[in-house]
């Protein structure tokens, strides 16, 4: 593994997870974001090289490229800097890897890939708990169907969030919950599609949410009706329903400025003990036309532990083999083994 690599986001909650990881590995990174202060001692901390600026300064993001072999971008919401990362690493010839989980982002990087074939760059959102594990979900149970036409994913993950994480929730809070129908994405309610689940660890109540697979699944399965699913309670499913009724609300810039700064001043991400306590379970259902179902299960450390190895471990394998090009989803990229042999992570279990 060689390669000089950028990690943008470096002074949030995962971004400095991942340096931090990223520097006992012996990588050869360089911390950035837009923040002096926090990358500067971060940087000074770790012994890192860094470089301060927006990704809206379009010169200071391709020159802080021109020496790198790949970008992780771990900036949320990503609605607000994929695009511009991505605009430069195809000026740059840069890999682009981040750990999304916004459907848009997806969809705007499966849209360019031409471009990105042409330059010679990978493409490759999403390479931690959003959406890895998921993804190998779903090529796993296409590979024990291949007939399938219908998806459920889902996943229980109790940890609590982190505030990028929340920052995102609301902003796509005002667009509804997402699926894919026939090939096509589109809106529902809120809270409008349910059902009991177990996920691994007993069963659940689960709510249908807007999660990657609802564009991923789809390029890496082709499967063309998709749903995603994650554990929540009764008062849980409740509140999201209630939110229906705010949604013309949620839309507007103002009031999403509003929530994400409470969410800066208020919101106590989980600690290192609350990850270490809380393992994720993965759980995926594909039915075919004759109504033949297949199950999956898979038992991953905390969300955020796992995106650190995830993200790392994708990138080192980019790294390593650079010449490919292209949008690829996380199993496009390493495969639907590669996420059991990151730490604490199960085999996929295929029922019956």
């Amino acid at each position: 593994m060689t390669g000089k690599w950028l990690l943008y986001g470096a002074s949030g909650y995962t971004g400095e997870l991942i340096a931090r990881e990223a520097v006992k590995r012996g990588m050869q990174v360089v911390l950035a974001g837009r923040s002096h202060q926090k990358i500067s001692r971060l940087a000074a901390e770790l012994g890192c090289p860094s470089a301060i600026f927006s990704v809206d300064d379009h010169t200071s993001l391709v020159s802080a490229l021109q020496d790198s072999v790949a970008v992780l971008n771990c900036a949320g919401p990503f609605s607000l800097t994929a695009r511009s990362i991505m605009q430069a690493c195809l000026v740059t010839r840069v890999h682009y890897l981040d750990i999304t989980g916004e459907i848009d982002v997806f969809e705007l990087a499966h849209s360019v890939d031409d471009k990105a074939r042409r330059a010679g760059v990978v493409l490759c959102p999403g390479v931690g708990f959003d959406v890895l594990p998921t993804d190998s979900v779903a090529v796993k149970l296409k590979l024990a169907l291949p007939d399938a036409i219908e998806l459920s994913l889902g996943f229980d993950s109790r940890s609590g969030f982190s505030k990028g994480t929340a920052k995102t929730a609301v902003e796509s809070m005002g667009e509804g919950s997402k699926l894919r129908r026939n090939g096509k994405i589109v809106s529902v309610p809120l809270g409008s599609s349910t059902r009991r689940i177990d996920f691994g660890n007993g069963e659940r109540l689960a709510v249908g949410i807007p999660w990657g697979d609802v564009s991923t699944a789809f390029y890496s399965t082709g499967i063309p009706n998709i749903q995603v699913f994650s554990a929540t309670s009764s008062g849980g499913l409740k509140r999201l329903r209630r939110m229906n009724w705010l949604r013309p609300l949620l839309r507007q810039r103002p009031i999403q400025r509003f929530l994400q700064n409470r969410i800066e001043r208020r919101l106590q991400p989980p600690d290192r003990t609350q990850r270490e306590s809380n393992p994720s379970y993965v759980w995926g259902e594909a039915r075919n036309a004759a109504g033949e179902i297949k199950t999956a299960r898979l038992r991953t450390p905390n969300g955020y532990a796992l995106t650190v190895t995830s993200a790392l471990g994708i990138l080192q394998d980019l790294l390593a083999d650079p010449q490919r090009a292209g949008y690829m989803t996380p199993t496009m990229l390493v495969g639907s083994d590669f996420i059991s042999t990151l730490p604490n992570c199960s085999t996929i279990r295929i029922e019956p």
